[in-house]
């Protein structure tokens, strides 16, 4: 059986080292939902999940240091997004469409979302954005696909995390350490549909 996870991934970096990435997830087998993947400058990985069954869900397919569970919320007005959850305060603005995001624009999505495409372009995603995967397993007995559909570059963000300011935007450095792959280098907004598969 696979589980279909239809929606977005920001990722960003900040100044200060923090890093986050966020899901948001409006079609999905556990119904809509957002959840935010945290790595400090410390190395310390923590998960914000809306509830239990998020926070399980996510937890057995990815590595955390630490889960927390609480609201998230996630507010979209055309290009600018808003997300809070507990520590962490995230607004940030969209930008154009990257020329890989053309690409990836123009491939129809019956195609674009099918395991054996995701399988295929896997090696040409690690040679294009070093550090990003489109398949693989971060154990628990799931393999995922990352069907991307589009990508836009994050223009500009502000990030706080318990009360202090992280920050000017930055590249999401050194990648994070969740699961078998990173986000994009580049602060980004990934349209996405992401397969998960229990082997």
């Amino acid at each position: 059986m696979i589980d279909r996870f239809d929606g977005w991934i920001a990722g960003l970096g900040t100044a200060s080292g923090l890093r986050a990435v966020v899901g948001h997830w409006p079609r999905s087998p556990i119904g809509a939902f957002t959840d935010v993947m945290v790595e400090r400058a410390d190395g310390h990985r923590v998960l914000l999940a809306p509830s239990a069954e998020v926070a399980e869900f996510v937890n057995g397919t990815y590595a955390f240091d630490e889960v927390r569970v609480g609201p998230v919320r996630a507010r979209v007005d055309g290009d600018r997004w808003q997300v809070d959850s507990g520590p962490l305060v995230l607004a940030f603005t969209v930008g154009r469409r990257t020329p890989l995001g053309r690409l990836l624009h123009a491939v129809p999505r019956r195609l674009a979302t099918h395991p054996r495409w995701i399988a295929a372009i896997d090696v040409a995603a690690r040679a294009v954005l070093p550090g990003v995967r489109t398949r693989g397993s971060a154990g628990a007995g799931r393999q995922e696909f990352y069907g991307a559909l589009d990508l836009h570059a994050v223009s500009a963000a502000t990030v706080g995390w318990e009360g202090a300011d992280q920050g000017d935007l930055a590249p999401v450095a050194p990648p994070v350490r969740f699961g078998f792959g990173s986000t994009p280098r580049r602060p980004s907004l990934t349209r996405i549909v992401t397969l998960v598969r229990e082997v």
